[in-house]
């Protein structure tokens, strides 16, 4: 990846962050990760999508809580990035090795950057799976819900085919204080 491949482009830039916890108060763990966003710098909160519980996907352990946060970032993609990490480890996030999808404290994914395509090790944009988790997509319909994804499915589409497909999840308030 070049430099010039993971700046955003000129001025602000609308990006989409995915937030999901299982492990102790995660709404609580939420609603202190979703203040922490709009004090990123460079950025500022926009909105937020309601709350959502559902079963792990492809994991064991306790129901997630998720949600979707619009930021306007002034940032680079790559900042943004190691931003949400810093967050995730205020939150006591763990990455065992070899472990994917593990319970955890706190989870936050950068799930698009504006219009910006990228692959690298370190960050994929748009998120390579948020097409196959209703949890990702049913608080982004919220959000946008005339969206498409980048491959062009209607997002309402998506989600009937993520939950004929067995996926479940119910909206189960918000995170407002």
């Amino acid at each position: 990846m070049t430099p010039a491949q993971a700046r955003a482009p000129a001025g602000p830039t609308r990006a989409l962050v995915g937030l999901g916890a299982n492990l102790g108060d995660a709404r609580a763990t939420l609603r202190a990760a979703l203040r922490e966003l709009g004090a990123c710098p460079g950025c500022a909160l926009l909105g937020c999508s309601g709350l959502w519980s559902s079963a792990p996907v492809d994991a064991e352990g306790p129901d997630f809580h998720n949600a979707v946060a619009e930021l306007r970032c002034d940032c680079e993609p790559l900042e943004l990035l190691r931003q949400l990490q810093r967050i995730e480890q205020r939150h006591g996030r763990l990455r065992p090795d070899g472990v994917r999808n593990a319970p955890r404290t706190l989870d936050l994914d950068l799930l698009c950057f504006g219009e910006l395509r990228l692959h690298s090790p370190e960050l994929s944009l748009p998120h390579p799976r948020m097409h196959l988790r209703a949890f990702v997509l049913a608080p982004l319909a919220e959000l946008y819900p005339h969206w498409r994804l980048p491959d062009g499915e209607p997002i309402a589409q998506a989600l009937r085919r993520l939950e004929c497909g067995g996926q479940r999840l119910r909206r189960v308030g918000s995170l407002d204080p």
